[in-house]
């Protein structure tokens, strides 16, 4: 009987990188973020959560509670997070939200497709997926809060 023998793939060093110098930043040095985390306050949070992780496809990561009810969420998608809260109506039940505001989601995902999930669920767009002026594909939407969003691919 003949013995199977292993042969042991020869391994390299490894080479380092060549050390680069960085070039000196400006002073007094600009703010550099790896993530911004937006915080959505809500008149029904429950309302909300549903329709981030429904209509877009976030996913419902930390949930914040307080005296047994539920306060807040952190909602994912990918490496970025969106708070969502619930209004504690203090400034009043009819006061607006949203104004001012548009919240840019930059995706690899097929843009139609995200659209027509959306639309599937009753959902009416803001504007059907088209070409922008400066070349990038996008539609856009309003939360149940009023809050904007565009969906662009990039």
């Amino acid at each position: 009987m003949a013995s199977k023998t292993r042969s042991k793939k020869a391994t390299r060093p490894r080479k380092r990188p060549a050390t680069r110098r960085r070039p000196e930043r400006r002073q007094p040095e600009s703010l550099r973020l790896r993530q911004i985390s937006p915080s959505i306050t809500c008149n029904d949070l429950d309302r909300s959560i549903a329709w981030y992780r429904d209509v877009l496809g976030f996913t419902v990561g930390e949930r914040w509670e307080q005296d047994g009810r539920l306060m807040g969420v952190q909602m994912k998608a990918g490496v970025c997070d969106l708070m969502l809260n619930q209004d504690d109506f203090a400034k009043g039940r009819d006061r607006k939200k949203g104004e001012a505001i548009r919240l840019w989601l930059a995706t690899v995902q097929d843009i139609d497709a995200l659209a027509v999930r959306a639309k599937a669920f009753g959902i009416k767009l803001d504007y059907e997926p088209h070409m922008l002026e400066w070349g990038d594909r996008a539609f856009a939407l309003s939360d149940p809060d009023g809050i904007k969003l565009t969906i662009i691919e990039a």
